[in-house]
Parts: structure tokens; sequence; C-alpha cells
């Protein structure tokens, strides 16, 4: 009997030990368990990563084999396609002097005004097709100066005026060559219907927008309406690219809106 609080003691040290025991290896398994997903969730995360750099890598190589292609159809188009506008013109205009004025025809004429306007809608598509030209400020560049070369042979006056961000903002393609063309519209409409002695366009730009205001001192929108005068096509290439256009009558003259998201 003396013998039995000695044999309970080493049991509960016995018993103590194997919990001790069990309890780290509880804590190893753990351990062990949280270490693994660890190194699995880093594995994962570097895998994701690889992911999308190969995503991106693509998209790059997409990107790029997309501006190849412009800058190839850039280049045949003006190689080829300009070289033979050129030629037409050249060739009209030589028989226009060799032949004498009372004899060659208007449709000589038609054949040199059509050539020049023919150069010029591929400069223009050459234009849009250059990534150089992409942002907002090249834009606006190419835009102003079409503006004043075509109204300096008018007796309408022009003024600019622009507020973009800091930060270069690219336009696609699509955006830019829309964009453009409603600008051409509404200042040929003005040149053709309106009477006006001023044009104001107003750029302007937002983190989430692109802004084109053109505002004439005409004899105003009512008067002008006709068919061909080019608001159906306005209409048509904001919608092509999911922007906004609206129109103002003013008291003297008319306002042109052309609103266009840059969010995604």
């Amino acid at each position: 009997m003396s013998q039995l609080p000695q044999e309970i003691k080493l049991t509960y040290i016995i018993a103590i030990i194997v919990m001790l025991i069990f309890v780290c290896f509880i804590i190893m398994v753990v351990f062990i368990y949280n270490k693994k997903q660890l190194i699995q969730q880093q594995e994962d995360q570097i895998r994701e990563s690889e992911f999308k750099n190969q995503l991106l890598q693509k998209e790059l190589e997409r990107q790029k084999a997309i501006q190849l292609e412009r800058e190839r159809i850039s280049q045949d188009m003006h190689d080829d396609l300009g070289a033979g506008i050129s030629a037409i013109k050249l060739q009209a205009e030589f028989l226009k002097y060799k032949m004498p004025k009372e004899s060659y025809s208007e449709d000589l004429e038609a054949i040199i005004s059509t050539s020049e306007d023919m150069n010029l809608a591929m400069r223009e598509i050459l234009w849009s097709l250059n990534s150089q030209n992409d942002t907002i400020s090249n834009f606006i560049e190419y835009t102003s100066l079409y503006v004043k070369r075509f109204l300096d042979k008018t007796n309408i006056d022009s003024k600019f005026d622009s507020g973009i961000l800091e930060k270069e903002t690219n336009l696609s393609v699509k955006a830019r060559r829309n964009l453009f063309l409603v600008v051409k519209e509404a200042v040929h409409n003005v040149y053709k219907h309106s009477q006006a002695n001023n044009i104001d366009i107003r750029f302007e730009q937002t983190e989430s927008y692109f802004k084109i205001v053109v505002i004439d001192d005409g004899i105003g929108l009512a008067d002008t309406i006709q068919k061909g005068n080019g608001l159906t096509n306005m209409s048509l290439r904001m919608e092509a690219i999911n922007g906004i256009f609206k129109i103002v009558p003013l008291q003297k003259g008319t306002f042109l809106l052309f609103l266009y998201s840059l969010e995604d």
C-alpha cells in the first residue's frame, strides 16, 4: 500500500508526458499544415502571376501585330493608292495645260477636283491609322489644323479653346476617326449653310469623358435643315462609338455638342 501513491504519481507523470507529446504532435501537424497551405498559396499566386503575365504578353503581341498591320496598310495605301491618285491628277493637269482653254471640258476639272478630294481623304485615313496620333492632344492638334486650313479659304474666322488633362489619354482608331469626321462635317455645314462669320470650337477632357463643342453665329438651324446637310451622318457616327450628339438652336447661330465616354 505504501507503494501505491508512488505508482499513481508515476502514472500521472506518464499521462502528462503522453499528453504533452500528443499536444506537441498536434502543434507540429498544425504547423506543417499551415506551412503547406502557405506554400500552396504562394505557388498559386506565382501561377496566377505567370498566367497574367502570359495574358499580358499575348495582349502586347496582339497589339503589336495590329500596329504592324496598320503600318503595312498605311504604307500600301501611300505607295499604291496615293501614287495612283497623284498620277491621275498630274495627267489631268497636263492635259488641261496642253489643251486650249476653250477646248477642255468641265469633266477634266472634275477629275482634278475629285483626285484632290481623294488624296485628302486618303491622308485622313493614313492619319487615323498612325498610332502616334492616338492621343487626345494629337487629335486636337490635327483637327484644329485641318479646320484652320479649310477656313483660310473662306470669310469665316475660327477660334479654338481646349482644356485637357496633363496625362496623355488615348483614343481608339474608330473613336478618333469618327470624332474627326463629325467635326469636319460640322465645319462644312457652317460653311455651306449657316452664313456665319465666326466659328468657335472647344475641346474639353475629364477623367470620364471627352467633349467637343462647335458654335457658330450664323442664321440658325431652322433655316439650314435640309436633306444631305450631314446632321444624320453626325448622329450615326456618334452612335457608332456610343457617344452623344446634341443640337441646340441659338438665338443667333447653332450649338453642336459631341460627347464621348473615356470610361471602359
